[in-house]
C-alpha cells in the first residue's frame, strides 16, 4: 500500500504550521482531521474529512 503524506506548508494558514503527516491513508486522513480542528479550528465534518483525502498526496520514496 502507498503510504499518504499531508503537509500543511502546502496549504499557507495564519499560524504558519509545518506539520507533515505520513503513513497509511486512513491514518493520515484521521490525524489531519485531529490537527485541523485541534490547531485550526475547524469543525470535523464529513466534508472537512473529504477535502484533506482529496489534498493527499503519495510519499516519494526515501521520505
Amino acid at each position: 500500500m502507498t503510504r499518504k503524506v499531508a503537509d500543511c506548508r502546502k496549504y499557507p494558514s495564519e499560524s504558519h504550521c509545518t506539520l507533515t503527516i505520513s503513513g497509511e491513508e486512513d491514518e493520515v486522513l484521521r490525524a489531519a482531521a485531529e490537527h485541523a480542528v485541534s490547531v485550526h479550528q475547524h469543525e470535523d465534518t464529513p466534508e472537512l474529512r473529504e477535502q484533506i483525502r482529496g489534498l493527499l498526496e503519495d510519499e516519494k520514496a526515501g521520505s
